[in-house]
């Protein structure tokens, strides 16, 4: 267990000095904006650096941005996802501030391209290890438990209103080339990790009762335990049915692996639910 803390550590490390090699190299020289809070610490600081002359660092700002969701993913997310977060915003804001501020490239199609591919890869493969970059991904977690929509509609209104700000504060065509990165960003964390909120795991089991056990100690989900037979080998076994968040994804692999490393696993995509999906807040009977 102490390898996987280490290991997930080490990717959120790694992927915020992408987001760090992505802002300083490519983005922010060519005004093409980052989705989530690094966009908006982006935006913000060149607001006061070209409009009022006030020299403020994106990495300062994305930290700042970040300390109240940190309170609020404390409480209602999770601690152990929100030190992840915690470490990400941290070291990313350490990137932000040490590496240079270049243009690699003057061409801003190539700088929006690359940018976002490079932000893609490290968001990606950060949520690949259920951790979480902060910012946005908190407080849409948050509200989508709240109001029980789709987490991507509240990406969607943050990077609508940088898009936005984006056309109206610098050229029309900076909007423009924001779009492309972001669409380039999601692109590329939807190939790393999935573009589904909600996943269904099907897990065939000799250790039924011990899997549901581990789970539970870790996530709270509900779960189905069905009789199945092996077609070949006639042997009795148990399916576990759950369905579970993304960011537990993570979690359950490693679970499935420590208890039961012989389990056939089937991950699905899950479109929708009908009935109960419990969320922050909800008692269970």
């Amino acid at each position: 267990m102490f390898f996987i803390e280490t290991k997930r550590i080490a990717v959120v490390i790694f992927g915020s000095l992408l987001l760090a090699v992505s802002l300083n190299f490519f983005l922010i020289n060519a005004n093409v904006y980052a989705s989530g809070f690094a966009g908006a610490a982006q935006i913000t600081s060149s607001v006061f650096e070209d409009y009022l002359n006030i020299n403020l660092s994106t990495g300062i700002l994305l930290l700042l941005f970040n300390i109240p969701v940190f309170i609020l993913g404390w409480f209602k997310v999770g601690k152990g996802f929100t030190i992840y977060s915690i470490v990400s915003v941290i070291f990313a804001t350490i990137f932000l501030e040490i590496l240079p501020v270049i243009s690699v490239s003057d061409d801003i199609i190539l700088n929006a391209v690359v940018g976002g591919v490079i932000a893609g890869i490290g968001v990606g493969i950060s949520l690949k290890l259920g951790a979480s970059t902060g910012g946005m991904d908190i407080v849409a977690m948050v509200l989508s438990r709240l109001q029980d929509k789709p987490i991507g509609l509240y990406f969607l209104s943050l990077n609508g209103i940088i898009i936005v700000l984006a056309g109206i504060l610098y050229k029309p065509e900076n909007a423009l080339y924001t779009m492309l990165a972001l669409y380039i960003t999601t692109a590329v964390i939807d190939m790393i990790h999935t573009r589904h909120e909600k996943v269904t795991a099907m897990i065939i089991t000799r250790k039924a009762d011990e899997l549901q056990q581990a789970i539970h100690q870790k996530m709270v989900r509900g779960i189905t335990i069905l009789p199945a037979k092996g077609a070949y080998s006639k042997e009795d076994r148990n399916m576990l049915y759950l369905v579970i968040t993304r960011y537990e994804l993570y979690d359950l692999e490693a679970i499935i692996k420590e208890v039961d490393p012989h389990a056939f696993t089937n991950i699905v995509q899950t479109v929708g639910i009908f009935g109960f999906f419990r969320r922050e807040g909800d008692n269970i009977a």
